[in-house]
């Protein structure tokens, strides 16, 4: 099994650890990622507001040089999946659009027929690579632990053929797959603040303050994710949020590649979890003791 791979700027950046625990866990289930050559950020959803066309072609010479490869392109951000997928729809169902788009892609030597297909990591673990081989290489070393599955609103939004608007279940499954006891979260799919956080923190701060509530309730050792900005806000701004409503959250906050790295026996430091803002350590200690016993 093997796709182009967008990694975008955050995997090779402040996420470090989400692009570490990619390429181990992928590794291990024996699927190829190959990076796509000379790629540029995707304008994540700030570009849109300085222009709507630059916001299309900017993905769009990514798409261009993924179609090159003849693979599907795997995307592991939400905000990149979300804004790939925007211009690649954009292209396939506007003809007027479709003509600015060639035309500006020509303007920097590249084509695109709009042929490539763009996958969510989540999706391909789930549906190409598979449940059943993902509990064969899982031990049981997160039999007892329970996490939240939480997806953002971007990977859903808009409307696509991989995700449930709402309710979404691929991660669900798969932390079930791999022995987590997964509750019901009804903030699965709610935002974060995304980037509100830099121009209204306290919208932003209330939020997040609602995802780490539910959370707590549900009696969750740790939040699993699927997106750089959703770990960033949810664990990083934590004393904040614990400033502003008086409460002690201290939850561990964890990509999806990590928690599989961790079922797979991965060593914790090749799946960059040495570098979280909330520290993991007491998951991984307890962790340690259950495994001897």
């Amino acid at each position: 099994m093997r796709y182009a791979f967008y990694p975008g700027c955050t995997l090779h950046g402040t996420s470090k650890e989400y692009y570490e625990s990619t390429r181990q866990v992928f590794r291990a289930l024996g699927v190829e990622l190959e990076e796509i050559r000379d790629w540029n950020c995707c304008g994540a959803t700030a570009l849109a507001a300085a222009s709507d066309l630059g916001s299309l072609v900017v993905p769009l010479r990514n798409l261009a040089i993924a179609e090159e490869t003849k693979l599907e392109l795997a995307v592991a951000c939400n905000c990149c999946f979300m804004t790939l997928r925007r211009s690649l729809e954009a292209f396939r169902g506007d003809p007027a659009r479709r003509a600015q788009m060639e035309s500006a892609l020509a303007a920097v030597g590249r084509h695109f027929a709009g042929k490539v297909e763009v996958r969510h990591i989540l999706d391909i673990l789930v549906n190409d690579v598979g449940l059943p081989e993902v509990e064969r290489l899982a031990g049981d070393a997160l039999k007892n632990y329970k996490s939240v599955p939480y997806y953002g609103c971007q990977i859903s939004r808009p409307k696509n053929p991989y995700f449930g608007t709402e309710l979404p279940d691929q991660l669900d499954d798969l932390l079930r797959a791999v022995g987590l006891d997964v509750p019901q979260f009804d903030r699965k799919t709610k935002c974060c603040g995304a980037a509100l956080m830099t121009s209204h923190e306290g919208a932003a701060l209330d939020l997040v303050a609602e995802i780490l509530d539910e959370a707590h309730r549900r009696g969750a050792d740790f939040i699993t994710v699927t997106c750089p900005m959703c770990q960033l806000n949810v664990e990083a701004y934590q004393g904040k949020v614990n400033a502003r409503h008086g409460t002690r959250h201290r939850i561990p906050v964890l990509y999806f590649t990590q928690v599989l790295g961790l079922a797979f026996d991965i060593a914790p430091l090749r799946l960059g979890l040495g570098r979280h803002m909330v520290s993991p350590k007491g998951l991984l200690v307890r962790r340690q003791k259950e495994a001897v016993q």
